[in-house]
């Protein structure tokens, strides 16, 4: 089995947030405020961001996917979290990935979102 070599065996496919950074809670916040325009439920409570990285100049790298890789908001979606984190007060710039590894999953909802659709 080849892994690329930048994979650690074992280590996750998706990197960790900087959680205990002070803007990282308004950064969710802002998150949560962009809605996936098919799914009545924002992009951070469905799963789609995966990480939020925010360094020492108050510079947030946001990596997410999409619902599917066909998304008609595709190449609009990240331009608007972009815009969306822009606006936290202390916030200097965001940048805004887009990957389809691992490829986005119901499991990856939060109880609320799931609440909200119904599967719960």
């Amino acid at each position: 089995m080849n892994q690329p070599q930048d994979q650690m065996e074992g280590a996750p496919l998706i990197r960790p947030s900087t959680t205990d950074h002070p803007l990282y809670d308004q950064v969710v916040d802002a998150c949560r405020t962009v809605f996936d325009p098919e799914i009545p439920v924002n992009i951070y409570d469905l799963g789609l961001v995966y990480t939020i990285e925010i360094n020492g100049e108050n510079e947030v790298e946001i990596l997410m996917t999409l619902t599917a890789p066909g998304c008609p908001v595709a190449g609009e979606m990240p331009g608007w979290v972009q815009d969306a984190v822009e606006l936290v007060a202390g916030v200097k710039q965001a940048q805004v990935g887009m990957t389809f590894d691992p490829p986005w999953g119901m499991d990856m909802m939060s109880d609320e979102a799931r609440l909200e659709l119904g599967f719960m």
